[in-house]
């Protein structure tokens, strides 16, 4: 299996601009820029690669866990994701060093402990877990 998106960037890193698009067409032509991805702090001026990184974990880490529940009888009401990306500017340029998995999840029947070993199992077996090379942590709440 193969996924594709596709950049295209015209100018200079810091006054350039780009688009994002993906085969879907979910993202068709999505703007960014220098300015959405380090001074755009709300979010509002475009993506960044970062946010995309940080829907592609949540998305990834909830399916994970969706299939982990029923696995092992469990059908969840509600999961929710959310996926807080940290990055630093180091010596050798920006480094994405942490990924915050935020999740409360309904699901009838099941106990805390075993609720957060299905958890902590997607968390470490999604395939974005797997890629990522950051230090990636999960703060699940059953509700």
């Amino acid at each position: 299996m193969k996924r594709t998106a596709t950049a295209v960037w015209n100018g200079t890193g810091s006054d350039g601009t780009g688009r994002l698009t993906t085969r879907s067409k979910a993202f068709d032509s999505q703007p960014y820029s220098f300015r959405t991805r380090f001074q755009s702090e709300d979010g509002t001026a475009g993506t960044n690669p970062e946010e995309l990184i940080a829907a592609a974990h949540a998305g990834c880490f909830t399916m994970a866990l969706a299939f982990q529940l029923s696995n092992a009888g469990f059908t969840p009401d509600a999961l929710r994701t959310e996926a807080i990306l940290t990055m630093e500017k180091e010596e050798i340029g920006w480094t994405i060093k942490a990924i915050a998995l935020n999740l409360e999840a309904t699901v009838p029947g099941i106990d805390r402990a075993q609720f957060e070993e299905l958890a902590a199992t997607a968390k470490a077996t999604c395939p974005v877990s797997r890629v990522l090379n950051a230090d990636i942590t999960l703060n699940a709440v059953l509700v």
